[in-house]
Parts: C-alpha cells; structure tokens; sequence
C-alpha cells in the first residue's frame, strides 16, 4: 500500500539513525580476544564486541538505572573501555535470530502513536525491507572484495579426503566411536580459483541487483614450477592417470549458486561473510518440488559447505561434501546426509602458496602458515557445544597442516525430532600470523540444515590465546 506523507516522514526519520551494518568494534589491545558474530539477518557486521558506552550517544540514560545491571562476567576489568555483550541477558536480541530487531520496540512505539494500524505495518515492513537490503549489498561488496579480491585469482594446493562410507565394501568400516575412516588422496590438487562480478537485467535502482558473482575453479594440470612455485612430484599424465576419476568429480562439485546474488547473503541460503572469513553452501533437494521453499527447505539428497579464513595473500577453505547414502535411500522421508568427501584448501592470492625451499628471494611466509605442524595450540580455541552424546558421536575432530584444527559433523540427521530439533556446527580454526582465527558456522536442524544460525569470527593474539581461552564449560566433543 501507499503511505501516506505523515508515514513516509516519520519512516524518514526513523531510518536515520544508525543501523547494525554501520557497527564498529571498540579495540585497544589486539591482545584483546574478540568475537564477531552474524546471524541470518545482520551477518558481517553484527559484532559480538559493542561500541564503548560513551560512544553510544546514552547521555539521557538514568545513572541509577545504568548501576543497576548486573555484572557482566563475559567484560574483562583489564579493558574496561570494551563493552562485552551478555549473551545470556534475556534482554539482548541482536544477533540472537529472535524476531525481526530491524526495528526496535521503541521506533514502532512510535509509528503506532502517529500512524493508522494498517500504515503502521507498512511503514515497519518498509522499513526492515530496506536494511536487509543494504545488509544484502554489504555482505556481497564484502564478499567479493575481501573473500575473492576483488576477482583476482587464487592458486592452491588442494588436500582431498574421502570417507569409507562411499568406498566400495567399506560402507560399514567405522571405529569404536561410530566414525568413518578418512582415506587421503596420494597427490594432491593443483587448483586456480577466482570470482567475477557479471551484469545481469535488473528493474532496481540498486546497483548491486543488476550483479551476480560467478565462480570458477579449474586445475592447473602443468606443474611446471612458474611463479616461483614448486614443482609438482610427477608428470600431468602419470597424475591424471591415477586420479583421473575422483578428481573430476571434485572439480565438478559446486558449493554456491550458479549466480550469487545479494539476496542470498540473508542466512536461510547456507551463505555469509563476517571479519575475516566466509562461508557459502549449495543443496539438491531429495525430491522436485515446484514451490521455491525447496531451494531452502530439505530434506536433501546432497548438501555443500564451505568455510574459509583468508589472511593477507592467505586462504585456507574447507569444503564439505555430504550424500545420502545407497542404504540410506527410501528408508525415511527424512534420511541422514553422510559425509562423502572433505577438500582442505591451501590458497595464495595471485600466487602459489608453497616456494621451493631453496628460494630465498620470495616472502615465504606462507609456506610455514599454511604447510607447517599440524593442529592448533591446545585444540579448537573456543570448542562449540555439539549437543548430547548421541549427537556428538556424530562429528569428527582433525588436525590439519599450518597449524589448523577443524570440528564437522559426518552425519547430519535431516528428521525435524532428531536431537529435540538441536542445530549443527562446523568450526575451523587457525593461526597464519599472529592473530588465532576460529570461525563457527552454526546451522539449523531438521529440514533447516541449509540456513545458517549464526556465523561468529573468533580473533585473539596467538600468543595469548590460553590466556583468553574461555572458561565456560561445554559439551563433550569426540576426539
């Protein structure tokens, strides 16, 4: 409906002031561990770490009211100029997914006072339409400028594992604690990827809904030693030869729309950026269906995710493959999606990232962050709740070259009533200077694996990391 010119000044006004995807993080100490999060309307910019109280324009707030509040134990009295947020205050809703906080009450307080019920509606409706959208465009610019360069390329040695659940006669060879075993590929992947923005017809006059980002990943099959990279161990043919099958389904596999959008940064689409890392995700459903609910909705006959930290001319991306299994089939309308493969990513920007170790005129930092001692200091910095035993029976822990631990599921129940409904997490954590990421892709559960809960960045100084470790205590994770 149309406003009328009292609703569209009041609108007007109230969309003025500043907005979540205009935060910024208060830090005085990089020693300082700091957590950003984004759920499935504010994504990257949603922060875990508040402005300073000063800085929050609260000048009409009581004192008394203000000395009320009860201690906050997550702040840390080293740092006090830092607002930590209370999770566990019933009160906080940012970033928590509950409703829709792109109007605060007090702004519909008001639209209620001036307006009719029905311009009311419009008006908040509107209004929460436009910072999803600029949410929207904040998150593609951000992805494509940051996760992807700006469309420059990436060169990267890829690591592939599968699992026994899809091997010929090893379908069943699990251990003790229900597990499958990780088969590792004898060579590794040589891979050029990159991301580029193309037009498309638009009736919008938003500049970002006339564009998409296509994504190519081809190999690199030479091996030849250029840019200063090392040569491959054996010749392409002898390569192609040995891996020629699994490699192509590998490459095949795609794990983001053919045409990535600004509207499928807004969660329900598996798809987010927030500081320094990322993570997109592309589904089949298990049936056609015509309503586009299925493109959101499962149950899923096969689901793609990929989490990815990038540090200067760095990145190193997981990528997960799940199926349903052929003994899996037609026994419940909801089967478990199982893992078939695991890609770990080790990426250059417009370089590759491992030199030869005779060369002594390059920056070769990156050989040591992305190749060195396997696993990180002490295990995931901040371990995730994974749910019950039973639940937890179902993830894997594994140590990765470069310092690297990542936590995952390898079987995802897809049944509405598995684990009272509980979510699934996949974390990836990792130190490639001297600042520890860990990035925690947090999805629904039931036939809502696809969309993403939260996606929360987790950063400290590798060297204070025990320091900062937290102290609460959590569900017990499978080694």
């Amino acid at each position: 409906m149309w406003l009328s010119a009292a609703a569209s000044a009041l609108l007007l006004s109230l969309s003025a002031r500043p907005d979540c995807t205009s935060a910024f993080v208060g830090q005085s100490s990089p020693a300082v561990a700091v957590r950003r999060s984004g759920h499935h309307y504010h994504g990257a910019s949603s922060f875990s770490t508040a402005l300073p109280a000063a800085a929050a324009n609260n000048d009409d707030v009581d004192e008394d009211e203000e000395s009320e509040k009860p201690a906050n134990r997550y702040a840390d009295p080293n740092y006090p100029e830092l607002e930590f947020v209370n999770y566990d205050d019933p009160n906080y809703m940012i970033d928590m997914g509950i409703g829709d906080d792109f109007v605060t009450p007090e702004e519909e307080a008001r639209i209620s006072s001036a307006l009719s019920p029905e311009e009311a509606d419009a008006a908040v409706e509107e209004m929460r339409e436009d910072r999803r959208r600029r949410n929207d465009e904040f998150q593609f610019e951000t992805y494509h400028a940051s996760a992807l360069k700006g469309g420059d390329s990436f060169r990267g040695e890829w690591e592939v594992y599968r699992t026994s659940s899809f091997l010929p006669g090893q379908e069943d060879r699990v251990n003790e604690y229900g597990m499958p075993s990780l088969v590792k590929a004898k060579d590794v992947i040589r891979m050029v990827s990159s991301g580029r923005k193309v037009a498309v017809k638009a009736e919008s006059d938003r500049r970002v809904d006339g564009e998409r980002i296509v994504h190519d990943e081809v190999e690199y099959i030479e091996g030849d030693g250029k840019d200063g990279a090392a040569s491959a161990s054996k010749d392409a043919s002898e390569k192609a030869k040995e891996h020629e099958e699994f490699e192509a389904e590998i490459r095949s596999n795609k794990y983001w729309p053919d045409m990535l959008g600004p509207y499928d940064f807004r969660g329900e689409q598996g798809i987010m950026c927030v500081g320094n890392a990322y993570t997109i995700c592309d589904a089949v459903p298990l049936s056609d269906v015509e309503s586009g609910a299925a493109e959101i909705d499962g149950p899923f006959s096969e689901l793609r995710t990929e989490l990815g930290i990038f540090h200067k001319k760095m990145r190193m991306r997981l990528k997960l493959d799940y199926r349903i299994k052929d003994s899996d089939k037609g026994t419940s309308p909801h089967p478990a999606l199982s893992l078939k493969s695991m890609t770990v990513c080790r990426e250059g920007h417009e370089r590759w990232p491992r030199y030869d170790a005779s060369q002594t005129n390059v920056d070769n930092d990156a050989t040591a962050a992305l190749f060195g001692p396997p696993g990180a200091a002490g295990g995931l910095y901040d371990p995730p709740p994974v749910g019950c035993d039973d639940q937890a029976s179902r993830y894997m822990m594994l140590d990765l070259e470069g310092g690297a631990t990542v936590l995952f599921p390898h079987t995802i129940d897809q049944d509405p009533d598995a684990f009272d409904g509980n979510g699934w997490v996949t974390s990836l954590d990792w130190t490639p200077g001297l600042i520890r990421y860990q990035v925690d892709r947090k999805v629904l559960g039931g036939t809502k694996i696809k969309g993403l809960k939260t996606l929360e960045l987790s950063e400290v100084q590798g060297a204070d990391a025990d320091t900062y470790r937290t102290s609460d205590d959590r569900a017990d994770m499978r080694q």
